[in-house]
């Protein structure tokens, strides 16, 4: 079954730009059935989808994240790359990959999920 891990710095300094990688196992980035996205859940908030990018290689973005947000991907090493510039304490939070049916997913229970990784953004 497919599996995905996020990784990347867990503590960042605010202005700066935050890298995270999920590595896909069990299903290649490439297929186009579904989306493969980005959602980040703020302390004491609910999941925020911020953007996927499709087996083609086209990216959506949320519009509230659009101008800070890239999506990138690496098909050989089967891995996808979330980019946030310009860093705040706002957008300390857990951060999700997740193979999914539906664009802009707002559930769990849509597809597949990586286990969450922390980043805190504090001087």
């Amino acid at each position: 079954q497919v599996q995905l891990q996020e990784s990347g710095p867990g503590l960042v300094k605010p202005s700066q730009t935050v890298s995270l990688t999920c590595t896909v196992s069990g299903g290649s980035i490439t297929t186009n059935s579904y989306y493969w996205s980005w959602i980040r859940r703020p302390p004491g908030k609910g999941l925020e989808w911020m953007g996927a990018i499709t087996g083609s290689g086209i990216t959506y973005y949320s519009p509230s994240l659009r101008s800070r947000t890239s999506i990138s991907r690496n098909t050989s090493k089967n891995q996808f790359t979330l980019q946030l510039s310009s860093v705040t304490p706002e957008d300390t939070a857990v951060y999700y990959c997740a193979r999914t049916k539906t664009l802009a997913t707002m559930s769990l229970r849509d597809g597949e999920w990586g286990q969450g990784t922390q980043v805190t953004v504090s001087s």
